[in-house]
């Protein structure tokens, strides 16, 4: 190893100037890199505030097509659709999600003919459609992971026929990836791209995502800790990942992002797969909030992203991506 020695190095003479500092820099962070979570409802006004969420809409389907025009004059190329369902609509095993009418399947057909060239990510999971909260089929306090899977094949085969282009099961349950994947294949969607939350960790990080979709109110006594992964693991995330690619996953996933970037370069060291990071909500937020009080320059957002790349995410979902992309054409 070279041995360097001051003064001969000096190393802010790199540091000097802004040209040269972005000259050398080691990651960047593009409107490439960025994927916009939306939230959608069956709702009459246009959009509705998220009170937990500055910023942040349930759009209905007419503001969802107006957002997605701004995101793409930003240069996002990339949206991910979660939707709040009315609870007169949730059931036990969340049937809504297999009718083609509702409002996520409306959402892919009407993005998928208004912007084609637009990828278009729709989330497999249950919880958004059952009156319980959890992912999948509630059985004696438990969440009943075989069962469940008969749905999830059935929730992501209509979503591809509605117009998505990649699929984000998002449960947790084992095996999920691999009857979507023969699933896909048996029906011809030999194409669709499946983005497997691969480390979804049971974080407290996820609060105001689920006031967005109104899963939160309905969890009860039954944990998501049975499912998601304890956040005292690492080798656990390595496991996970391992599984979801022999089983068909072509991306995988960590979240949450900003808080677990440890879990983010250790599986893009292990596996060299696209790998993408959720900054939810909950970091969101904080980071958010604080802008707004004035005690963290706006500037911290932008940081945030670019540690996800350092560590080694191809791909970041966060709902900054609108504001961040203004930035980074300015």
């Amino acid at each position: 190893m070279i041995k360097r020695t001051y003064p001969r190095s000096r190393l802010r003479r790199t540091r000097a100037k802004g040209y040269l500092r972005d000259l050398i820099a080691e990651n960047y962070l593009s409107t490439n890199d960025l994927i916009q979570p939306i939230f959608i409802a069956d709702q009459s006004e246009a959009k509705v505030e998220i009170p937990s969420m500055p910023g942040i809409y349930r759009h209905n389907l007419e503001s969802l097509y107006i957002e997605t025009e701004e995101l793409v004059n930003r240069g996002i190329k990339s949206v991910a659709i979660f939707p709040a369902i009315d609870s007169s609509k949730k059931d036990q095993k969340g049937s809504y999600a297999f009718d083609d009418k509702n409002i996520v399947c409306m959402a892919l057909r009407g993005l998928a003919d208004k912007f084609p060239e637009v990828i278009k990510i729709a989330d497999v999971a249950l919880d958004p459609f059952t009156d319980h909260g959890h992912d999948g089929v509630l059985l004696d306090g438990k969440v009943d992971n075989d069962q469940t899977l008969e749905l999830l094949q059935d929730q992501a085969l209509l979503l591809t026929q509605s117009g998505a282009d990649v699929l984000a099961p998002s449960d947790m349950m084992d095996g999920r990836v691999r009857v979507i994947r023969d699933a896909l294949e048996s029906n011809g969607f030999v194409d669709t791209v499946i983005l497997s939350y691969a480390a979804k960790y049971a974080s407290s990080f996820y609060g105001p995502f689920r006031e967005a979709v109104g899963s939160s109110a309905n969890l009860g006594k039954a944990s998501k800790k049975t499912y998601q992964m304890n956040f005292a693991n690492l080798d656990e995330a390595l496991h996970e990942t391992a599984m979801d690619i022999e089983e068909g996953a072509d991306i995988v996933m960590v979240k949450p992002g900003t808080a677990y970037l440890d879990v983010v370069h250790a599986i893009k060291s292990e596996f060299k797969i696209p790998t993408f990071v959720y900054q939810v909500s909950g970091e969101y937020s904080m980071l958010k909030l604080s802008i707004e009080k004035g005690w963290l320059d706006k500037d911290v957002m932008l940081e945030s992203l670019l540690c996800c790349k350092r560590a080694g995410a191809d791909a970041i979902l966060t709902y900054a991506a609108k504001q961040i992309a203004s930035e980074l054409n300015s």
